[in-house]
């Protein structure tokens, strides 16, 4: 039984790949029969050759390094304060009616026209590359927040009234479990926010980072080095969905779900 479930597991995982193998094949087979100029469109083998070779000389991890700090830091600073306010203005209405309708006003102002104002004030520092990822990672946590504890459901609520739970206990023990579900959205949607708004930074200007390296790759018509660049962005953004994934089935073994 329990070879049969993990058969089932690897060829269920299997088939997520054959797809991008019979692209990579396609892919390859037009660029060595030279239907594609290798500027506009390098082959998956030259994409690896400037891989190997960007890993080998230590750059690519340096860039790697920054770009993960910072978006690292713009997670926590913003999503940090998203579930804080979103924690505040679930639980209390007049905090909803005093700040809900000024924040859905800035959720609206995209990244792009904000990034100009924020290195006129801040300059071309980390603070700005911070401070812009943070208010792209805040909304997601925010919303997904208020949302959970507004989704639980009012029986419950009179249940453990009935059952004279304190304000803290039903807090606790009813409102945030069940809120829960929404919150870990919130935090998925956040790190993948989080990662677009590194790339914005990164490409309005810096001097290193995975952006930097994608810009400067640009100007000299490195093509392979662009795409390691942009693989490299949805590796990571992978690879930090697939955890909180993972911390989903953890927290929420309780939950009876469909599964498909």
């Amino acid at each position: 039984m329990e070879r049969t479930a993990f058969a089932e597991k690897v060829l269920h995982n299997a088939r997520g790949w054959i797809l991008p193998i019979v692209v990579l094949a396609v892919w390859q087979w037009v660029g060595q029969a030279g239907l594609v100029s290798p500027t506009l469109l390098p082959t998956p083998v030259a994409i690896g050759e400037s891989f190997v070779e960007l890993t080998l000389s230590g750059e690519l991890l340096g860039h790697l390094q920054v770009s993960t700090t910072r978006a690292a830091l713009g997670f926590l600073a913003g999503g940090g304060a998203g579930l804080l306010l979103g924690l505040l203005v679930g639980f209390w209405r007049k905090a909803e009616a005093a700040l809900d309708p000024s924040l859905q006003m800035l959720r609206t102002i995209p990244h792009l026209a904000v990034a100009p104002l924020f290195i006129l004030w801040f300059g071309f520092g980390e603070l700005s590359k911070v401070l812009l990822i943070a208010k792209g990672a805040f909304f997601p946590l925010y919303i997904q927040t208020f949302l959970g504890i507004r989704s639980v459901d009012a029986k419950l609520i009179e249940v453990a009234r009935v059952l004279e739970f304190s304000r803290t206990k039903m807090i606790t023990k009813l409102i945030i479990p069940a809120a829960l579900p929404h919150i870990l959205l919130g935090v998925r949607l956040s790190l993948g926010i989080s990662w677009l708004g590194l790339v914005v930074a990164e490409l309005m200007g810096s001097s290193e980072g995975v952006g930097y390296m994608i810009v400067d790759a640009r100007q000299f018509s490195l093509t392979s080095i662009v795409f390691v660049g942009i693989l490299i962005f949805a590796v990571v953004g992978k690879v930090t969905d697939s955890l909180v994934r993972y911390l989903e089935t953890k927290l929420l073994k309780w939950r009876d779900s469909y599964k498909g």
